[in-house]
């Protein structure tokens, strides 16, 4: 019962703002950041420039997606680990 409360509460966190916030554009922070850097430094020069531009919006979508879920999968197998190991370890089975 607690999981499926759990489980409501992240898909509220997802849909609410989306509802209040009908009509908003919702940019990545970088491009908020340098409308405000150069808001404020309009002679600013950054320190480098990016190594690979990715060819498009799709394709930076399709890579932070892939990130994601990478970091999505470690984090699963980390806690799912120290889980079974809790719960073996109780047995004698695994030390």
């Amino acid at each position: 019962m607690k999981n499926a409360i759990l489980f409501l509460f992240v898909i509220l966190l997802a849909v609410v703002p989306l509802y209040l916030h009908k009509d908003s554009e919702f940019e990545g922070a970088d491009g908020k950041a340098e409308e405000v850097i150069g808001e404020i430094a309009p002679d600013y020069q950054p320190w480098f420039d990016a190594l690979w531009e990715p060819p498009g919006g799709e394709t930076e979508s399709l890579l932070f997606s892939l990130q994601s879920a990478i970091g999505a999968i470690v984090i699963g197998y980390v806690l799912g680990f120290g889980r079974a190991r809790k719960k073996y370890s109780n047995r004698g089975d695994i030390k």
